[in-house]
């Protein structure tokens, strides 16, 4: 019997769906143009079981992949999109679509492959290229990024969705944000997002910097529809938020409402006429003198997609303008979103128009008047990411604050992370040793002038380190400053560098070495060339002896022995007479040409009298340069003996400039 049973009631079922069978694909093209994409997915799905046209099918699920995108699950947008492809949908912007969401989930060069599929299957769009050279910069923002340091805020957020963070109070101790959490005031579900309707939700910041568990404000601003992405007045009294309706459970219009505070609470809230019901209008940012509000909206005469707008308030007939668009330097085809206004008065806010990393994007425009902003900006990695990045706030007077986004480290959904940007921290440290034993030289004097008026010094320590990083509170070494150094130690010779922060964009740690010349014995010279011989000095050797001219300049107490050196070949008495020549030729030129002190340098010609010991103790005399095997290693032995060096004779010398006048 039961099973006779149940076969009639099969036949019942089946002869009824016959003569009232359901059409899910209209039912689903209706869901879906009301933006209800939740429910559009069920209903395609059932449609494409019914379908018979292989057209009608590809479609399906070309439209199932349409709800899950604009739903923002674009992995499974991927998978419907590429059904698409293969069931031949005509349409090629299921490419252009997986390829964007490539984008948005960081594979840049899976992206850049689907762009150029795209780009062939319709070359007159230039959306491709757009795409790739968005991938391109994208990949080197990652490289380079920024030096924001962004975090995750685990105790404001849940595993469903949190957004549009802004400060409540004049302390800058209390937020409200977005959350479409358990607990809020709508208990229904959109059939938009398959999620609860969202609310405005408050935490506040301890002593310590710990936040509250986040609480729902009351009932006159939050509703059983969606509220959310809000901006308070100056004074912290007046709130400005968006309030979607609600019609069978889907979108019925976004509308900006004001409250004021009513006690701790906030009274009645009151809409702002902007536009019908149809459109949408959301996102308020209110300017620094609350007399501008810009906001988000799709009313008619825009640039394309979403559009920001703003209206000024009138206090003598205590309304507001007639709304008016911010322009095609701010605005794109494509949606702009979540306006922000800085206390500085520039305008942040999210874009998927303008060239970004993904999804949307966070992009800076400087003011350029009253209500006026241009040369957009995108602040790159790490403030954006391939996710959705939006609803960033700024602390007044910081550079620091909270943004949304989507990426991975979160709890799910959108999540709200904090932002900081570090100060810029450079500090110099280095080593002193002796150049010829390469031992650290320790209590030599390491001193550094700024060209911002700073002057310090140090010694270094036993093993010849010096550091200049933290003095005190502030640093030796600042942002967009140029420094020189002075390294000085007694019997030494000075050294002297430069460092420079100026340009610099990221902190860095800079490390200088320094090998002091001791005074005694022969100090080598660079090589100096001279006429066959003659004294001349060739053009080349005055380069050379800029050397020695730097040396002197840095050592403005030194007297010095200039000595030039010949072979053995020739006559003691010839090579004698040369090498005086060829000394005085130098010092001629450092006093003449340079401006070195006649009474500085003294020449002195060595003839072949002092050949060079080698750094292994050899002696370059007539008898070991005979005993070399081949020519060429006797003339590379003649060159190094054919040399010019210096002694230091004195380090007392005071210069004209500096001896003390006497007054008649």
């Amino acid at each position: 019997m039961k099973r006779l049973f149940s076969l009639l009631t099969l036949v019942l079922c089946l002869g009824l769906s016959t003569f009232a069978q359901k059409n899910y694909k209209q039912d689903a093209d209706m869901a879906f143009s009301g933006n209800k994409y939740y429910q559009a997915i069920d209903l395609y799905k059932k449609a494409y079981t019914k379908e018979k046209s292989k057209e009608v099918k590809a479609e399906i699920l070309f439209k199932i992949g349409e709800s899950y995108r604009l739903k923002e699950d674009g992995t499974q947008a991927v998978v419907w999109y590429n059904k698409a492809i293969t069931a031949k949908y005509p349409d090629p912007l299921a490419i252009y679509y997986v390829a964007n969401i490539f984008k948005t989930q960081g594979k840049y060069e899976d992206a850049i492959v689907e762009y150029n599929k795209y780009k062939a299957a319709n070359p007159s769009d230039k959306r491709a290229d757009e795409g790739i050279k968005s991938c391109e910069n994208s990949k080197e923002w990652k490289d380079n990024p920024t030096r924001f340091v962004v975090n995750p805020m685990p105790l404001l957020n849940s595993e469903d969705f949190d957004f549009s963070p802004v400060f409540a109070d004049k302390k800058n101790q209390e937020i409200y944000f977005t959350s479409t959490r358990q607990g809020s005031a709508g208990s229904e579900v959109s059939d938009v997002t398959g999620m609860n309707f969202s609310d405005l939700y408050s935490s506040k910041r301890d002593k310590k910097g710990k936040w509250s568990e986040p609480t729902v404000l009351n009932e006159t601003v939050n509703s059983p529809a969606s509220e959310g992405a809000a901006c308070l007045n100056t004074k912290r009294n007046t709130i400005y938020f968006t309030r979607c309706g609600v019609q069978n459970k889907g979108v019925m219009g976004c509308s900006i409402y004001s409250a004021s505070k009513a006690g701790q609470k906030w009274g009645e809230a009151t809409v702002i006429n902007v536009a019908q019901d149809t459109f949408t209008v959301g996102h308020p940012a209110i300017s620094d003198d609350d007399m501008t509000l810009v906001f988000a909206s799709n009313i008619p005469g825009g640039q394309g997609g979403k559009d920001l707008w703003y209206i000024t308030y009138d206090k003598k007939a205590k309304t507001w303008s007639e709304p008016t668009n911010l322009g095609s330097e701010i605005n794109t085809a494509g949606d702009e979103m979540f306006p922000f206004i800085r206390d500085n008065g520039e305008l942040y806010f999210s874009s998927n128009g303008h060239s970004g990393m993904g999804g949307l994007d966070i992009f800076k425009a400087s003011s350029k008047g009253v209500n006026q902003w241009a040369a957009v900006e995108n602040l790159q990695y790490p403030l954006n990411s391939p996710a959705n990045d939006f609803g960033i706030v700024f602390e007044p007077g910081q550079d620091r604050g909270f943004l949304t986004t989507s990426r991975e480290g979160g709890k799910g959904g959108d999540d709200i992370w904090q932002f900081y940007l570090p100060p810029m921290l450079f500090s110099l440290e280095g080593i002193v040793k002796d150049v010829e034993t390469e031992a650290p030289i320790a209590n030599a004097k390491v001193k550094l002038v700024g060209t911002d008026g700073s002057s310090t010094e140090a010694l270094t320590d036993e093993n010849g380190n010096f550091s200049f990083i933290e003095n005190g509170a502030a640093r030796y070494i600042n942002p967009e400053t140029s420094y020189s150094i002075l390294v000085e130690k007694e019997k030494y010779l000075n050294a002297k560098g430069k460092e420079t922060t100026v340009g610099l964009e990221k902190s860095k740690k800079f490390f200088h070495e320094y090998a002091l010349q001791p005074m005694k014995g022969a100090i080598k010279l660079p090589l100096i060339l001279y006429e066959f011989a003659k004294a001349d000095l060739l053009p080349e050797s005055k380069d050379s002896l800029n050397f020695l001219y730097n040396v002197m300049i840095d050592n403005p107490n030194i007297v010095i022995q200039l000595r030039s050196h010949t072979d053995f070949r020739g006559s003691n008495k010839l090579n004698q007479k040369l090498s005086q020549r060829r000394a005085q030729s130098c010092v001629d030129y450092l006093v003449t040409e340079k401006g070195i002190p006649a009474d500085r340098i003294v020449a002195k010609g060595m003839g072949e009298g002092e050949p060079l010991q080698t750094a292994t103790g050899e002696v370059l005399n007539e008898k070991y340069i005979n005993a070399l095997k081949t020519e060429e290693e006797k003339e590379a032995a003649h060159q190094r003996n054919r040399r010019t060096d210096f002694k230091v004779l004195r380090d007392d010398y005071v210069p004209k400039s500096a001896e003390p006048t006497t007054e008649n």
